[in-house]
């Protein structure tokens, strides 16, 4: 099926330390290196490579997984042939072969046939710029230059690779995982209660910030050098990159997709609808196929949603076997795709393999999910992510996954709603709207629910939304806003007051706060989603993607994420992405090619599990005992009377708070995990 060839190792977790050489309390590079490094066993449990320079007090270390090239050339870290660089890297190029024809025409020396090999050589013979520049991939890495005792980071375009980094004492360290950070004897570990109010709100902990204090997430699409005078001198991080401080140590852009979204505003293709599918089909064919490439079996995930799907397709289309395709489904109707899923499969042609799990086997994940996500990630589709991982691993190594086609093709029906909500209320004074608020918000919610269900059938079909009390409360709040950036931000908001929930916190900017980050957009529906493909993509789907299938060593690739295929959906009028108050349009057409019209043209589901239900009755003892008033205010970190009355709304069926429930529960479960493991550190 697939022409062997050889190359690097995709699956994988690095780590490093930069420390000033007999300043670091007698801590041993070597043996700091090495327990980092096996925190990160299970990314890659195959092989373990070290690199100690305890002149420099420099240390590398990396874990691999066998996929392609077992030979010593692809073993890691990795020397360049002149002897200056050393580089540990997490990722695949996929374009490798044509940069290494490249090199070759150049006269460059290749040692190894790996992609790590052919970039550490584009880096020798072109300068990081230049070679980061013209790699097509997901990788993170560190690139330590011997010659200027200089550190480089690095991160993906997208953000699929993760790498976070921070000082610790008096030593620099970075590792894919936190998990891994902890493990250095000078850790401290201090929890960060400001960004703690923003995985309260969203969910998840928006980059470039970590549960800890001074320990940071890299931003997609940049570098980040480091020197050893720097660490001497301890230049501050400015992590953001907003201010310039030029005593900072801040990321550089090489990527921007703020300057591509600006920049197509000029210059929408005017193509047809058949010659912009023609187009998409022909960048996606060519990327899936790079990404099928592999000496170990490989698979799919299908949901039977339109990404997956046409994923999927053109996966089949290009093989002569059989695709394995794998699919968790649910007792509950309206959780469960699997059946969609199926008959998708079944009219591609996969082997497809499919799973029904009971709510107690989707709960016995709930206590490992500390230690898979290392900080507090409460986004609950992160359980099916994680057991169609586990499913897909008993067969296959490598996955190709549909994420982000949301997010390029606007497929979230949130981003019409917002528009038609915003239409229909900014006409209005706002003294008026803060009337109408107040009056939505005297009526109870549960009222609200009993009345809205009765008069459900006089709404279009598109907003007869569950939960309706909830919809109508958060219309309340929605009424108050005096801008449509706030109004997004509250739609993508948990909790609107976050900082009444943890003590003594105050909430920072994000992406989603901060207008200066925005790009001079005109049409709104493309402000929402840029917003998105620089927050809630990178650090909540790719993070779930990434540490659930990384849990149980299963490598996935996201072809749809390729920044050819971004860059072109970016470059596609609006009329290709949207139709009838409807998204996705161009990825429709291309899908209604390989599968029948009526598996495609079906209401959006999301990926999740009855979190709202299992609270007030299965997990309802271990909820308690996290949510205990005594507990909370023993930590002294949440509010424990706001988080008590949260927790009675549930349970008492006045409100549906299952999602900050969650939030708050993952929090919880994660500061136990943190205090069993030894990892609590300061607070």
């Amino acid at each position: 099926m697939h022409r062997p060839i050889e190359r690097s190792l995709v699956l994988c977790g690095i780590s490093g330390i930069i420390q000033c050489a007999g300043r670091s309390r007698g801590a041993d590079p070597g043996d700091a290196i090495s327990r980092m490094t096996q925190a990160l066993y299970h990314r890659g449990p195959d092989d373990e490579g070290t690199w100690v320079d305890n002149r420099k007090g420099v240390a590398l270390g990396h874990r691999r997984l066998s996929i392609i090239d077992l030979s010593a050339h692809g073993k890691q870290p990795m020397a360049s042939p002149c002897g200056r660089f050393v580089i540990v890297y997490n990722g695949e190029i996929y374009n490798f072969r044509d940069i290494r024809q490249q090199l070759e025409r150049e006269g460059a020396a290749i040692h190894g046939n790996s992609d790590t090999a052919v970039f550490l050589a584009a880096i020798s013979q072109w300068g990081l710029t230049r070679a980061i520049r013209g790699a097509h991939g997901m990788f993170a890495f560190g690139l330590w230059d011997r010659r200027n005792a200089t550190l480089t980071l690095g991160r993906d375009r997208l953000g699929e690779k993760p790498l976070y980094y921070g000082y610790c004492g008096d030593v620099f360290l970075f590792a894919s995982e936190l998990k891994a950070l902890t493990r250095h004897p000078q850790w401290q570990g201090e929890l960060d209660r400001d960004v703690l109010t923003l995985q309260l709100r969203h969910g998840y902990i928006p980059s470039p910030y970590s549960i800890y204090k001074g320990i940071f997430k890299l931003l997609p699409g940049c570098t980040l050098e480091l020197s050893v005078e720097d660490l001497r001198a301890r230049r501050p991080l400015n992590p953001r990159g907003i201010v310039a401080d030029k005593s900072a140590l801040t990321p550089v852009k090489y990527w921007s997709l703020r300057a591509i979204a600006e920049n197509a505003v000029a210059s929408k293709r005017p193509d047809s609808m058949d010659e912009a599918v023609d187009q998409l089909q022909a960048l996606l064919c060519k990327t899936i196929q790079n990404q099928m490439i592999a000496d170990v079996p490989l698979g799919a995930f299908l949901s039977g949603g339109i990404d997956s799907s046409a994923v999927v397709a053109l996966m089949q289309s290009q093989s002569t076997d059989k695709v394995r395709t794998f699919t968790i489904g649910f007792a509950e109707d309206r959780f469960n795709e699997a059946g969609y899923a199926k008959r998708v499969a079944e009219h591609i042609g996969t082997d497809h393999t499919e799973l029904y799990v009971t709510s107690r086997e989707a709960m016995d994940v709930i206590p490992r999910l500390p230690e898979y996500y290392d900080e507090p990630f409460s986004d609950p589709s992160q359980i099916p992510t994680y057991l169609v991982s586990k499913l897909a691993r008993q067969h296959v190594t490598v996955t190709l996954s549909g994420d982000g086609g949301d997010e390029l093709f606007a497929g979230y029906e949130r981003y019409f709603f917002a528009m038609w909500i915003w239409n229909s209320i900014s006409c209005l004074p706002v003294r008026i709207r803060g009337m109408l608020a107040a009056g939505i918000h005297a009526v109870p919610v549960p009222a609200w629910d009993r009345l809205l269900r009765a008069i459900r059938p006089l709404f279009p079909t598109r907003f007869q939304v569950q939960q309706p009390g909830e919809k109508m409360s958060k219309f309340g709040d929605v009424l108050k806003q005096r801008h449509f950036e706030s109004v997004y931000r509250l739609l993508m908001s948990n909790c609107d007051e976050p900082e009444k929930l943890v003590l003594g916190a105050s909430e920072p900017k994000t992406m989603l706060s901060d207008r200066t980050l925005w790009p001079q957009l005109a049409d709104r529906l493309e402000s929402m989603q840029y917003l998105d493909s620089m927050s809630y993509l990178p650090d909540d789907i790719l993070v779930k993607l990434d540490r659930a299938s990384m849990s149980v060593s299963l490598e996935s690739r996201v072809p749809l994420l390729d920044h050819k295929i971004v860059e072109y959906a970016w470059s596609l009028p609006g009329v290709l992405k949207v139709n009838n108050n409807s998204g996705k349009a161009i990825l429709k057409n291309l899908l209604y090619r390989f599968v029948p019209a009526e598996l495609v043209d079906r209401p959006k589901m999301g990926f999740g599990v009855p979190i709202g239900e299992w609270l007030r009755a299965d997990m309802r003892e271990w909820a308690e005992d996290l949510l205990d008033p005594l507990r909370v205010d023993r930590d002294g970190i949440l509010n424990p009377s706001w988080v008590t009355r949260i927790w009675r709304q549930h349970v008492d069926g006045l409100r549906n708070r299952e999602y900050l429930l969650w939030h708050i529960l993952m929090f919880q479960s994660w500061l136990e995990h943190q205090r069993v493991t030894g990892r609590a550190g300061a607070e």
